[in-house]
C-alpha cells in the first residue's frame, strides 16, 4: 500500500540520508564496530549535512522544521543499511527537545549553534546503577552552594549514549530530598560540561548489539555546576522528562519496525540467493510462508508507527499511545527478525551478515525507553485497570 505519512520534502530528504550512508558509513562501519563507538570527525559530517539542526530555529544555526518525521527518515534509512550513526540519536531525538523547551534564551544562543554544527555534543544521564526504571529513586545530588553561584554535584549514572564524546551532558540529578507524599520532587536537571573537575567518564561498556554508539559509565565528584547550566525550573525535572517520553518511546517504535522491514528484505534475498537440495531456499512452501507472515507483521507494525507519527506531528500522541506503539512494534520485531535469521541458517549467526547485527541490535528495544513490563502498566492503566 502507498504510504501518506511522508511528504516530498521528506522524501528528498531521505534520498541524501541514503546517498551519505552510502557514501560515509557503510565503507568505515566494520571499523567503528570494532572501536566501539563512530569516529567525532563523523558527527561533525552530520552537522556539515544539517541532520542536526532540522528541527534547531534559523535564529541559532538550524532549519526551522517541527516535526519528528525527518528523524524517522533518517531511523528508516540506517535501518536499511543495518547501520547507525553510532550515538548521535540520542543528541538529537532525546536531548534537542530538553534544550528547546526549556533552556532560555541566553542558554539557546550559548548552545545550539555549536548544538547544529556538532562541535558540541550531547547526552543525556538518567539511569543510575540499582535504580533502572525507578528514576525517582535517582541518589545524584547537586547541593546548592552557600552563595547561591553553583551547584556541587555527587553521584553516578550508568548505561549513558553517547557518554565517552559528549561535551555536555544534561544531568537529572536531586536538588531537593523526596517527600513520602512525593518521590518525583525535588530532581532538577543540570547541563554539564564534561571538562569540569570531578567529572569522569568510567567504564565504555561492552554491548551485546549497537557496537558503534559509545555507551558508559559516568561519576560525579563534587562537580561545580553554575546556576546558569540548570536547564528548566529546580525540581521540576520529573514532568519534563514525562513530557518527552512519547517521542522518545515512538523513535524506538519506528526503529523497531523499521529494523524488521529491513530484516524482512535480507531474508528474501538470501533465500533467493541460496540453494539447497538443487533448488533456492525460497522454492519452499515453508520459506514462502514464513516469509508472508513476516510481511503481514511489517504491514501492521508500519500502520501503526505511521498513525503515530501523524499523531505526534499534530501534537496527539498520548503517553498510552506512545507506549503502545512500543510494545507492539518492539514485540513483533523479535519474533519477525528471529524468524528472518533462522532462514539464512548458520550465516544468520555471523556478525558479517546484516541480519545478526539487526538480531542483537533490537533486543534493547524491548528495555530502553521503559521496559515492555512498564509500557504494559501504562496501556492498562490508560485503560482503566
Amino acid at each position: 500500500m502507498r504510504r501518506t505519512v511522508f511528504n516530498e520534502d521528506h522524501e528528498a530528504f531521505r534520498g541524501t540520508i541514503r546517498d551519505f550512508i552510502a557514501a560515509e558509513v557503510v565503507p568505515y562501519y566494520d571499523e567503528w564496530r570494532e572501536a566501539g563507538q563512530a569516529p567525532r570527525d563523523f558527527y561533525k559530517k552530520l552537522g556539515e549535512l544539517g541532520v542536526f539542526g532540522i528541527e534547531v530555529p534559523e535564529e541559532y544555526g538550524g532549519a526551522g522544521e517541527s516535526g519528528f518525521k525527518y528523524q524517522a527518515v533518517i531511523i528508516e534509512e540506517c535501518a536499511r543499511a543495518a547501520v547507525s550513526f553510532g550515538g548521535s540519536n540520542v543528541h538529537t531525538a532525546l536531548c534537542l527537545p530538553y534544550l528547546l523547551a526549556y533552556a532560555n534564551e541566553e542558554q539557546k544562543r550559548r548552545w545550539l549553534p555549536s548544538f547544529v554544527t556538532g562541535d558540541m555534543m550531547t547526552a543525556i544521564a538518567m539511569t543510575e546503577p540499582g535504580t533502572g526504571s525507578d528514576l525517582a529513586g535517582m541518589k545524584t545530588t547537586a547541593k546548592l552552594s552557600a552563595d547561591g553561584t553553583h551547584y556541587v554535584l555527587n553521584g553516578a549514572k550508568t548505561f549513558i549514549t553517547g557518554g565517552v564524546l559528549a561535551d555536555r551532558v544534561i544531568v537529572c540529578a536531586r536538588t531537593a530530598p523526596p517527600t513520602p507524599e512525593d518521590r518525583r520532587g525535588g530532581i532538577s536537571l543540570l547541563v554539564v560540561d564534561t571538562r569540569s573537575e570531578g567529572y569522569a567518564v568510567g567504564r565504555k561498556l561492552e554491548k551485546l548489539g549497537l557496537k558503534t554508539s559509545d555507551t558508559a559509565e559516568l561519576s560525579f565528584a563534587d562537580v561545580k555546576v553554575p546556576v546558569e547550566d540548570l536547564l528548566g525550573e529546580e525540581g521540576k525535572a520529573f514532568s519534563y522528562l514525562a513530557h518527552n517520553l512519547p517521542q522518545e518511546r515512538l523513535g524506538i517504535a519506528v526503529g523497531a519496525y523499521a529494523q524488521s522491514a529491513a530484516a524482512l528484505e535480507f531474508a528474501k534475498q538470501y533465500v533467493r540467493d541460496r540453494s539447497v537440495f538443487g533448488q533456492p531456499v525460497a522454492a519452499f512452501q515453508n520459506t514462502k510462508f514464513v516469509l508472508a507472515d513476516c510481511k503481514s507483521e511489517v504491514d501492521a507494525m508500519q500502520a501503526v508507527v505511521d498513525r503515530a507519527l501523524d499523531a505526534h506531528d499534530a501534537g496527539e500522541l498520548s503517553a498510552a499511545d506512545a507506549a503502545s506503539a512500543k510494545l507492539f512494534t518492539t514485540e513483533r520485531a523479535a519474533v519477525v527478525i528471529d524468524k528472518c535469521l533462522q532462514l539464512h541458517g548458520g550465516y544468520g549467526y555471523m556478525m558479517e551478515y546484516p541480519i545478526a547485527r539487526l538480531y542483537a541490535d533490537t533486543r534493547v528495544s524491548r528495555i530502553y525507553g521503559g521496559t515492555s513490563e512498564v509500557m504494559r502498566s501504562i496501556v492498562a492503566k490508560s485503560m482503566g485497570l
